[in-house]
């Protein structure tokens, strides 16, 4: 996320308003929520976290133990827990 100045995009109007309430701070203008992106969506990590949680199941199948598994894949193991779980109710 970059800054913009409000000098370049907004009417001195505006900026006098503004300043009422937030004198020389930063402050965050959210999106329209009908301009908001889903988690994940320029990116592929969605599908990289499937495809190592299906390792993980995997591996759970082949005798991977939760203790195990989460050393191997760096997490906790109640994260593995709640892979394996997801897992065994989509099967």
């Amino acid at each position: 996320m970059g800054y913009i100045r409000a000098e370049e995009i907004l009417p001195i109007e505006i900026i006098e308003l503004i300043q009422q309430y937030v004198d020389g701070k930063n402050i965050y203008i959210p999106r329209k929520s009908s301009h908001r992106q889903a988690w994940g969506t320029g990116t592929q990590i969605k599908q990289e976290l499937l495809q190592r949680d299906r390792q993980i199941y995997e591996d759970h199948l082949a005798g991977g133990s939760t203790g195990e598994l989460a050393c191997k894949y760096f997490l906790s193991e109640k994260s593995i827990q709640r892979i394996l779980r997801k897992f065994k109710e989509n099967v």
